[in-house]
């Protein structure tokens, strides 16, 4: 993954009224930190950070050039705050990363294909933890379930890593189970068992009156 360059103004303003003075000039409050540097205080273009997050996923590196500072910083969005009404970013968090140095990241895991008949996918987690180059993170992995049986899962393991990555996590790390779909039949009779328990339940009060 390649890094996007993208300016950020220095940010004097503070609280929540500066903040939303921010937004409403199209910008996103953000703070800068890592490698002992002192935390920068900055705004980044909205439009344009949401374009890369979009096109780039969340592990999206940045060159970010403060204006008034020399030189440019590489960096890593830590943590993302959004208004899920608004669907827009309200705060970002970005820590400075350095070429050639390993970070752990989040990656998102999708599942792809059909699992056999009558089963169900119940997702344990969406994401997978991984250790790799700042500049050579994946946006998210893809693993098969295609025709998997009742009973089987899919783990940290068996997620193609590219190279030069490793897991952050046991392989044993379930991400998705295959369980057993209930038939039609199994439905109507748990129907008829609790409509049975609430006559039974109607009649001990009946006789207890």
């Amino acid at each position: 993954m390649s890094e996007v360059k993208i300016s950020a103004e220095p940010r004097t303003e503070f609280g929540k009224g500066g903040a939303r003075r921010t937004r409403r000039a199209g910008l996103v409050p953000a703070v800068l930190y890592g490698h002992g540097e002192k935390p920068q205080h900055i705004a980044l273009p909205a439009r344009e950070f949401a374009a890369a997050i979009r096109h780039g996923g969340l592990n999206q590196v940045f060159t970010i050039d403060v204006n008034g500072a020399s030189g440019s910083t590489l960096a890593l969005p830590k943590a993302i705050q959004r208004d899920p009404i608004k669907d827009t970013y309200e705060h970002i968090d970005l820590i400075i990363v350095k070429r050639g140095e390993k970070v752990q990241v989040d990656v998102p895991v999708t599942l792809v294909g059909e699992a056999a008949r009558n089963t169900l996918v119940v997702s344990e987690s969406t994401t997978l933890a991984i250790v790799a180059e700042a500049m050579h993170l994946p946006n998210g992995f893809e693993v098969s379930i295609e025709g998997l049986e009742a009973g089987a899962q899919v783990t940290a393991g068996d997620v193609t890593l590219p190279t030069g990555s490793e897991l952050a996590v046991e392989p044993d790390f379930v991400l998705a189970i295959i369980s057993q779909a209930q038939t039609a039949e199994q439905l109507e009779g748990g129907d008829a068992t609790e409509g049975e328990a609430g006559e039974t339940a109607s009649a001990e009060g009946s006789s207890q009156e």
